[in-house]
């Protein structure tokens, strides 16, 4: 079992900035790709960005590419998204989620998901 809790969402104007965490527990972190996912009212949950566990290679969906960065440490267990130039519709929940191996796009690939932060930004 892996437990995943998000933190850092809230309210920001447009063109701010956050950070987002995921810290993980359970097995061994580092075996494990974490991904962000975001979900809008209405809208299918959508992959944002992804890194591998040994290997750190790292995905972005094309509508946060340049905008967003997300790194992991190992050693604190938790992997993090730099979210900057914010947007109105990047309004969503955020959404942090572990599998085996590599990162994938699809959610249906991933095996733990934490509860969701929610990130609104007001324009």
């Amino acid at each position: 079992q892996v437990q995943l809790v998000e933190s850092g969402g809230g309210l920001v104007q447009a063109g701010g900035s956050l950070r987002l965490s995921c810290a993980a527990s359970g097995r061994t972190f580092s075996n494990y790709a974490i991904s962000w996912f975001r979900q809008a009212p209405g809208k299918e949950r959508e992959f944002v960005a992804g890194i591998g566990g040994t290997t750190g290679s790292i995905y972005y969906a094309d509508s946060v590419k340049g905008r967003f960065t997300i790194s992991r440490d190992n050693a604190k267990n938790t992997v993090y998204l730099q979210m900057d130039s914010l947007k109105s519709e990047d309004t969503a929940v955020y959404l942090c989620a572990a599998r085996p191996g590599g990162p994938k796009f699809s959610a249906g690939q991933y095996d733990y998901w934490g509860q969701g932060t929610q990130v609104t930004v007001s324009s």
